[in-house]
C-alpha cells in the first residue's frame, strides 16, 4: 500500500503567520499518518507583483485587525518575539535560495533549517538578508555555515528559488502559510483546525 501523500507546507519566511504555523505543521501532520513537504515562496511575488496588492500590514482597516490577531495568537500560545510586525522586514531571498539549495543537496536537512532560520529571524530577531548572516546562525546538526554560505551564492541557488516561486504561483499558492492537502488548499494559520478536520474525516 502506498503512504498518503505529504502535506504541502507553502511559507515565507518574512511571515509571523507562517512562522506560527511552522511550529504545529508537523505535529499535525504526524497525528494522520502524513509527512510534510516544505516550500519556500515569496509573498513579495504572489501579493504584490502578481496580486498587485500591498501587503497586509500596509492595507487600511486590515493592517490593525493583523496586529490585533498576530498579538493574541501569541498570548494564546505563549510565543514570545524579539521582531515586532512592524519592524524593517529583510529581503527574504537569500533564505529562500538557501532553503531550496538545501532541499536539492540535503533535503532531510530542509525542514530542520526551515525551523532555525524562521527562529533566527522571529524569536530572535536576526537581520538573514545576507549569505553570511545565515551562515552565522545556529545552524542544524550536520550543517556547516561555510557550506551553506557558498550553496546561497552558487549558480545552482537562484534559479531553484525562481522554479519555486514559479510552480507555487502555478498551485495557485497566493499567501503564507498555506497548506495543501490532496490538492485542497487551506490559508492562514487559522485554518489549521480546518485542515486537521478535513485529514481526519477525509474531506467534504
Amino acid at each position: 500500500m502506498n503512504p498518503p501523500a505529504p502535506l504541502h507546507f507553502y511559507f515565507d519566511f518574512i511571515s509571523p503567520f507562517g512562522y506560527f504555523a511552522s511550529l504545529r505543521i508537523e505535529a499535525l501532520a504526524a497525528r494522520h499518518g502524513r509527512s510534510v513537504e516544505w516550500h519556500a515562496m515569496l509573498l513579495g511575488v504572489s501579493v504584490l507583483k502578481v496580486m498587485g496588492l500591498k501587503s497586509l500590514l500596509a492595507t487600511p482597516l486590515k493592517g490593525d485587525y493583523i496586529r490585533r490577531d498576530a498579538k493574541r495568537y501569541m498570548r494564546r500560545h505563549q510565543l514570545q518575539l524579539k521582531r515586532g510586525l512592524d519592524d524593517p522586514v529583510m529581503d527574504p531571498r537569500a533564505a529562500g535560495r538557501a532553503f531550496h539549495w538545501v532541499k536539492q543537496n540535503r533535503p532531510e536537512l530542509a525542514a530542520p533549517l526551515a525551523h532555525a532560520i524562521y527562529h533566527a529571524y522571529w524569536v530572535e530577531g536576526r537581520d538573514l538578508s545576507t549569505a553570511e548572516s545565515l551562515a552565522a546562525m545556529a545552524l542544524p546538526d550536520g550543517m556547516d555555515g561555510n557550506w551553506l554560505a557558498a550553496g546561497i551564492q552558487s549558480e545552482e541557488a537562484g534559479p531553484l528559488l525562481r522554479h519555486a516561486v514559479d510552480a507555487s504561483l502555478k498551485a495557485g499558492i497566493f499567501g503564507s502559510p498555506t497548506v495543501v492537502i490532496n490538492g485542497e488548499p487551506f490559508w492562514g494559520v487559522q485554518t489549521l483546525e480546518l485542515a486537521e478536520e478535513w485529514l481526519a474525516c477525509g474531506g467534504w
